[in-house]
């Protein structure tokens, strides 16, 4: 197999010691720069991608991210699987700070985030129903299980716009909708990367209970730091668990296939300028 692992989450995660020959990538694509240096590596036969979505430095609000350009960079430089590396607020009691989550859904709660590579004369819509790749989450949940970490499956993210952290009114809300959990960075990137054909998945830390449990201190900058720094190790682990076994891993899921009867444009009616410049996303198709 040739998968190739991208992950997107904090700088942190690319400082492994078990990475071999880091490499920075400056990439450019047709919708800007991506949040940071493209860095290529290797652990075993996978190949590995980072991008660190708020930038070096964390310098990006959720909404200032440019989800398209991170997601069309890794694609560009080969790409098969995503691994979105994402902080949390629980929002369930099960659900402790220091767990990890696979997330199964989402709701999107975010307001103008450009969130398709469709336009600009080729019109086209992805199967969205189940928005994450199952056998990515199941690798997940198995190297989890395995390193005896509490982990949570078949969760609900709620994305929040942010950058605040939700009222009480609205965390309460939340919970009413069924969701587990919430976050501020999951979409538009999910659409995105079924837009790609990439097999995605967010493995989620949760930092905090919201605010929607009485008697819990209001959530902060610093007890989610906190909280998320002690998770990053965990973080490191499952990415080398992960990337170990990727590499013997058949993608027997839709996830490459998403673009098959997406397109709804007469394909000689889109601009060949396009095709040309949305050749890593199109192309196979087109």
């Amino acid at each position: 197999m040739n998968n190739v692992l991208a992950i997107i989450g904090g700088s942190g995660l690319y400082s492994l010691p078990e990475l071999n020959d880091v490499t920075p990538h400056r990439v450019t694509t047709p919708f800007g720069h991506p949040s940071s240096p493209v860095f290529e590596s290797r652990i075993g036969d996978t190949r590995l991608l980072f991008i660190a979505r708020h930038g070096e430095g964390h310098v990006l609000l959720p909404s200032e991210v440019n989800y398209r350009a991170n997601v069309f960079a890794l694609k560009q430089l080969g790409a098969t699987h995503l691994l979105s590396i994402s902080a949390v607020g629980s929002l369930k009691e099960e659900i402790a700070p220091g767990d990890l989550v696979v997330t199964r859904q989402y709701i999107d709660n975010t307001h103008g985030r450009p969130g398709t590579f469709f336009g600009n004369g080729i019109v086209g819509h992805v199967m969205f129903a189940d928005p994450v790749c199952p056998e990515l989450c199941q690798l997940l949940l198995n190297k989890a299980q395995a390193r005896s970490y509490t982990v949570h499956d078949n969760a609900t993210l709620v994305v929040m716009e942010g950058p605040a952290f939700s009222t009480r009114a609205e965390s309460m809300r939340h919970r009413q909708w069924g969701a587990h959990i919430i976050g501020m960075t999951a979409m538009p990137e999910a659409k995105l990367a079924r837009e790609a054909e990439l097999c995605y998945a967010t493995l989620a830390l949760a930092t905090d209970y919201d605010c929607w449990r009485e008697g819990e201190e209001d959530v902060s900058v610093d007890g989610v730091m906190a909280t998320f720094r002690s998770n990053v190790e965990k973080a490191g682990n499952m990415i080398v668990d992960v990337a170990t076994e990727l590499s013997t891993l058949p993608r027997g899921c839709g996830c490459p296939a998403a673009l098959d009867t997406a397109v709804m444009t007469d394909r000689s009616l889109i601009p060949a300028a396009v095709k040309e410049s949305l050749s890593p996303i199109f192309g196979r198709i087109l």
